[in-house]
């Protein structure tokens, strides 16, 4: 399993919650060769979906062409101070990661 996501929830003066989370994933594009010279397999996440008291903020669907450990920043309204914020990704191979944080 993946390393932990480091996820960052704080509300905003203008009531607006900031969210920022770093992933720890390879993401590879299924491009690139090793040393040998064999094609390394691709291994990307494919779905991200973030949700706050059981409603679905966001849910993007992603490829290859994402970086390696990729970030993600955005803002929505409705939060409140020791809510949490949930961030679940779903790679290209099944595996799965899950993290949440407090809204500070």
């Amino acid at each position: 399993m993946a390393d932990p996501m480091k996820i960052r929830a704080a509300l905003q003066p203008d009531g607006k919650v900031l969210v920022k989370v770093l992933m720890s994933h390879t993401m590879e594009t299924g491009q690139r060769k090793d040393a040998t010279g064999k094609t390394i397999p691709a291994h990307f996440i494919q779905t991200v979906t973030v949700t706050h008291k059981d409603k679905t903020l966001l849910s993007a669907q992603w490829g290859p062409a994402i970086s390696k450990n990729p970030f993600l920043g955005f803002r929505f309204s409705g939060g409140q101070k020791g809510e949490k914020v949930s961030v679940k990704w779903v790679d290209n191979k099944g595996e799965e990661r899950s993290d949440e944080a407090d809204i500070t």
